[in-house]
């Protein structure tokens, strides 16, 4: 397979063409030439308006719901939403029937992408309960990338304290998602006004942040512990799914006295506020919940400084048995591998493209201990094809996802996905 990609501007600082617009020539998944208007035989040519390309795009965070709950998502449509959205690659949450906790679970995952890399992070705890300890070192030898128990906030801070002794040992990644679920019992949104207004139990943002303070003073004690060995170049503790003004405030200050931790944000957490829920409408009903205005600029005012490393979708297919019902009984979570790019790249008011690329692209990989994809000749081609302006109509009859939980239906979106090579 010929495949020319025509002036297309190249975003990827690792790159010697970066920010330069140049013709790309790909030959059986080989860069083969990188120049100005090229001569050659093709069986494929990508060309158009305001054409720019990047490495493949990585989502560091989606929910596998194969095995167990192929009704909602299964791998080939995942693969497929995963396409459509511009991702190459994606890191799958352990929360599936039965957990991701066996080597032969995490071959599994591994073997089946075909044209989407999918990288298994295995559970903490068997079952992601928090009790016993899952087999790390062997999960870790079986190929997972990380560790977590996904949906399952590790609340046991003794087990949390072990698992980060445990995984320091073989320079283990640790992700937790910030929350003391003695806090956020029966809660269905913000604790703010809306759900004073509405009459709904709330999730305090205090749930979040006194959680994230437990996390980061464990990680202090393990780090001056003499034994235990340094990473100083890498993360050890990500934190995943961040929400609140005064998370990004901790991060930021841990940073600054460089704790060895990242964290990220779920693209819909940027685009919507607790009052987006005044009607009920359940598709807006996510975990972390929509919170306040004053939240939500914090959240930009990371990603620009630097404080937030990674942009995710949190992708969570529901089907509708599970999301239209009552809102106290829906299901949270909504789907996101197709929008992740275009709702960041329509609300973006102070962030460059070049740094909104990073967040999905190199930044994942690093923090993952992954090798980050070259645009150069001779490299195997990662990559994808995309226009930062072009606009669409995102419709419901267009999803690929087998679940059509997303807030983004009927909407007007900024970005769109071309071609992806992989």
């Amino acid at each position: 397979m010929k495949t020319l990609i025509r002036s297309a501007k190249i975003i990827c600082k690792t790159s010697d063409y970066h920010g330069q617009t140049k013709d790309i020539f790909i030959e059986n998944g080989i860069i083969q030439q990188i120049g100005d208007a090229l001569i050659t035989e093709t069986d494929e040519t990508v060309e158009g308006e305001d054409l720019h390309i990047s490495v493949g795009w990585f989502d560091m965070r989606v929910h596998a719901k194969e095995p167990g709950y192929e009704y909602k998502e299964s791998l080939e449509s995942m693969e497929q939403t995963a396409l459509t959205g511009g991702f190459t690659e994606i890191a799958l949450l352990p929360n599936t029937n039965p957990v991701v906790q066996t080597r032969e679970s995490v071959n599994y995952l591994k073997r089946s992408g075909e044209k989407v890399k999918f990288h298994p992070m295995a559970a903490v705890t068997m079952n992601c309960e928090g009790k016993d300890f899952t087999e790390m070192i062997d999960l870790h030898e079986a190929g997972a990338v990380a560790f977590t128990d996904g949906e399952n906030s590790i609340q046991n801070p003794d087990i949390f304290l072990k698992s980060l002794q445990y995984l320091t040992q073989f320079d283990g990644l640790l992700i937790n998602h910030p929350e003391d679920t003695n806090l956020t019992h029966y809660g269905q949104m913000h604790d703010g006004s809306v759900s004073t207004f509405l009459g709904m139990k709330g999730i305090p943002q205090m749930a979040e942040e006194i959680m994230l303070m437990r996390d980061m003073k464990l990680l202090q004690y393990v780090m001056e512990t003499p034994f235990i060995s340094r990473f100083t170049n890498k993360s050890i503790l990500h934190f995943s799914c961040i929400s609140s003004h005064e998370t990004v405030n901790l991060i930021r200050m841990a940073k600054e006295k460089e704790l060895p931790i990242t964290c990220d944000v779920a693209a819909h957490q940027l685009c919507f506020t607790e009052n987006n829920l005044i009607d009920f409408d359940s598709t807006f009903k996510v975990n972390p919940p929509f919170r306040t205005q004053k939240d939500v600029d914090a959240l930009w005012e990371g990603l620009a400084d630097g404080t937030i490393d990674v942009i995710v979708s949190d992708h969570n297919p529901q089907d509708e048995e599970s999301k239209k019902l009552e809102f106290d009984m829906a299901e949270f979570g909504v789907i996101g591998l197709e929008t992740v790019f275009a709702c960041v790249n329509t609300l973006n008011k102070q962030i460059l493209l070049e740094d909104i690329i990073e967040k999905i692209t190199d930044n994942p990989r690093k923090i993952l201990r992954l090798n980050n994809p070259k645009i150069e000749e001779g490299a195997k081609a990662n990559l994808t094809v995309f226009s930062p302006t072009q606009e669409y109509i995102y419709e419901e009859k267009n999803i690929i996802s087998k679940s059509k939980n997303s807030p983004f239906i009927g909407k007007t979106l900024k970005g769109r996905v071309i071609k992806v090579i992989a």
